[in-house]
């Protein structure tokens, strides 16, 4: 599958990632005063919207939709040439990141709101990073111990259930993506980080794909698919008449 039409399938599944959580969250402050009900419909609209998507766009992109999945795949393929290369990875990067972007922009268009409204939201206390660092090692340590144990075809369930309850179990309702958590930077509402709070959550994300990374090293430490068959598996274009696949 060509680069272009994998990044705009990342592109449009990251983007549709952030209106769930960003759309759902306005709705939810808007019908409920009570911030444990606007959680919690936060967080099922979120479960349940993020399987559907990478059911979506999975069999073009694999449906990282999280540059640390891109980053992971490149590097733990590296050797074998199973995951992306690093070219992929900076077009899947690129394309997430602006996909965050524009879910933001559009969720805050559909409810009546600015545009662009930068969030005032401080998300920045070491507590929350730990919670950002264990949401994202899990997150992690999930997606590709689903690859090295056969079970991929559950994936997109899975993960939308991981993170309907991380919303729950960390102090800091699981981000565990850094496109995602600059799109949530421009949106001043129940799901937004305020700009200034970005480097702490990044770092610890970051720090989090290296807790999962070595997780999985030592629960599965046979290679397996890059996650471009294990978030969901994508189809591959057939090659042109008369050549080969190499």
């Amino acid at each position: 599958m060509a680069l272009w039409r994998r990044a705009v399938a990342e592109l449009v599944g990251t983007a549709a990632l952030v209106i769930v959580v960003v759309g759902s969250g306005i709705m939810a402050a808007t019908l409920s005063p009570d911030i444990g009900i606007e959680l919690l419909a936060n967080s099922i609209a979120t479960a349940f919207g993020l399987a559907v998507i990478i059911l979506t766009v999975g069999p073009v992109s694999g449906a990282h939709l999280n540059p640390l999945v891109s980053l992971a795949d490149w590097w733990l393929g590296r050797r074998n040439g199973s995951g992306l290369t690093a070219s992929d990875v900076g077009g899947y990067a690129l394309a997430q990141v602006a996909g965050a972007i524009v879910g933001a922009v559009v969720a805050n268009v559909m409810f009546d709101l600015s545009p662009v409204s930068w969030s005032q939201t401080a998300r920045d206390e070491p507590h929350l990073w730990v919670g950002e660092v264990v949401a994202t090692a899990g997150l992690i340590l999930l997606i590709f111990s689903l690859a090295r144990s056969g079970r991929a075809a559950v994936a997109a369930p899975a993960v939308g259930a991981y993170i309907g309850a991380a919303y729950w179990f960390t102090s800091s309702t699981s981000f565990a993506n850094p496109a995602v958590a600059v799109g949530r930077a421009f949106t001043d509402t129940f799901a937004g980080i305020a700009p200034a709070s970005l480097p702490g959550f990044v770092v610890a994300e970051l720090v989090g794909l290296v807790v999962g990374v070595g997780l999985l090293a030592l629960l599965y430490p046979r290679p397996g698919q890059g996650a471009e068959q294990v978030v969901l598996p994508r189809e591959e274009e057939p090659a042109p008449a008369g050549r080969g696949n190499g």
